[in-house]
């Protein structure tokens, strides 16, 4: 059987394996060449040596010099590292006359371009460790029935607990379709504090407003690029659209309230029935409905044969005569 490769880490990392056989190395005198084939970190940092007078053996190096000469090594590192700071200070330093007052401001100081999944969750849970109010979240239903949202959820779940044990107040709106979704519904009730869902047919990508002073939205299609704003006047437009969002929205939790049908139309096949009047694909209804495509075909199809319609030309033609939409604006 083939041993798999021996990691590579530094002396302050030493692997059991060879603490170990140093510290028998240490006690013993020596040990034989053979036996640190499984540990060749040893060798490597300069723990252990071959013996002057017999190769096939090997003599541990004492720890006061191993010691000596590592923090040696770090000396003449962060000598470097020092050399470099001074280079650049020198480098920019004439620069930065040069451009004086016409530059712009940093652009981190109110948007900053967070990239991969460990840099977008260390910012949100920062300012959330800061927020002192309010979270106000839309959260679309992509991506969260899948085996990796037990992952996200979970962390959502301590960050989301943390501010309300702290009294702020967590606001989200979802799809219609995610009331139906085990672990959302589990989410909440595993949450104790001020806590509200509510739900839209639609709603906007990816949001989250911290207290009306930072929020975080993607910057790209697969969410491995985010934005996180600061500026006064971003903030407020977001922080008003979702308040604009949210009282037209249908309440989720803590109490679901049910929307009526209306002459035996769902309010899930009018919301279908808008955009196939606007002249949408099966596939684009779906994904803005949250639903997969085969679910928003049976309902089309049921809406179709409700309203007796042979195609679809047809069914956009029936639908606007039949009233449904004008209905569901005015109730």
């Amino acid at each position: 059987m083939n041993t798999p490769p021996h990691p590579h880490h530094g002396v302050a990392e030493l692997c059991a394996q060879g603490r170990q056989l140093y510290e028998r190395a240490l006690r013993e005198g020596h040990l034989a060449a053979g036996d640190a084939e499984t540990a060749p970190c040893l060798l490597d940092l300069g723990l252990l040596h071959p013996a002057v007078d017999d190769m096939r053996r090997l003599e541990p190096v004492a720890p006061a010099v191993a010691l000596h000469r590592q923090l040696k090594a770090t000396a003449a590192r962060i000598a470097d590292e020092r050399r470099h700071e001074e280079q650049l200070a020198a480098l920019f330093e004439p620069l930065m006359r040069l451009t004086g007052s016409r530059t712009a401001p940093a652009e981190s100081a109110s948007l900053r371009v967070l990239s991969g999944n460990e840099q977008i969750n260390q910012a949100i849970t920062v300012a959330m460790d800061e927020m002192r109010e309010e979270l106000l979240c839309i959260q679309p239903r992509t991506g969260l029935d899948t085996e990796r949202a037990a992952a996200t959820i979970e962390l959502a779940r301590r960050r989301d607990q943390a501010v309300l044990d702290r009294g702020c107040r967590i606001r989200t709106l979802y799809q219609h379709t995610t009331r139906h979704i085990q672990i959302i519904i589990s989410h909440y009730e595993l949450l104790s504090g001020d806590a509200e869902a509510r739900g839209l047919d639609e709603v906007t990508d990816r949001l989250i407003v911290v207290d009306r002073t930072v929020a975080f939205l993607p910057a790209n299609e697969d969410g491995t690029l985010a934005l996180e704003v600061r500026h006064p006047a971003l903030i407020a437009f977001l922080a008003t659209a979702f308040d604009r969002l949210w009282r037209l929205a249908t309440p989720m939790y803590p109490e679901a309230v049910q929307r009526p049908s209306l002459n035996g139309v769902t309010p899930r096949q009018r919301a279908i029935a808008t955009l196939l009047v606007e002249g949408h694909t099966d596939a684009v209804i779906a994904a803005r409905l949250g639903m997969n495509i085969r679910t928003a075909r049976v309902h089309i199809a049921k809406l179709a044969a409700g309203l007796g319609s042979e195609s679809r030309a047809q069914l956009g033609y029936l639908i606007g005569r039949s009233g449904i939409l004008d209905r569901e604006e005015h109730r």
